[in-house]
């Protein structure tokens, strides 16, 4: 599931993903991600991955399709966690949601706000 997180303001939204994601968390978050988009025209994300405990096979594909669908209307986005595969799972955002994507700890998540309001 996705907890927008309280720091969010006007095109900088944030995320803290819990669980293992399914196709209904990602159908769930797309209305107000696109009316956000609609809104701003662009944003700027944070995903709190310290929840976080996977995806579904299709949740994966529900991913894909979702960072597919609005890869161009995010312009930074910043990946909070504390594992080795979560760093890696920077790169793949480059690829299907942000092409400026970085990783920051979670003890850095104040600067990973404020390299998205920059």
């Amino acid at each position: 599931m996705f907890e927008k997180l309280s720091e969010s303001s006007g095109n900088v939204v944030g995320y803290k993903v819990v669980g293992k994601l399914a196709p209904s968390d990602y159908e769930q978050l797309e209305p107000e991600f696109r009316a956000l988009v609609e809104k701003e025209g662009s944003i700027r994300l944070l995903f709190d991955m310290a929840g976080y405990k996977g995806e579904t096979a299709k949740g994966w594909i529900a991913d894909y399709k979702f960072g597919r669908e609005f890869h161009n209307k995010v312009q930074k986005m910043a990946v909070v966690g504390d594992t080795t595969w979560e760093k890696w799972l920077t790169h793949l955002a480059k690829a299907a949601y942000a092409t400026d994507a970085r990783f920051f700890p979670s003890a850095d998540i104040s600067k990973a706000w404020t390299w998205l309001r920059e």
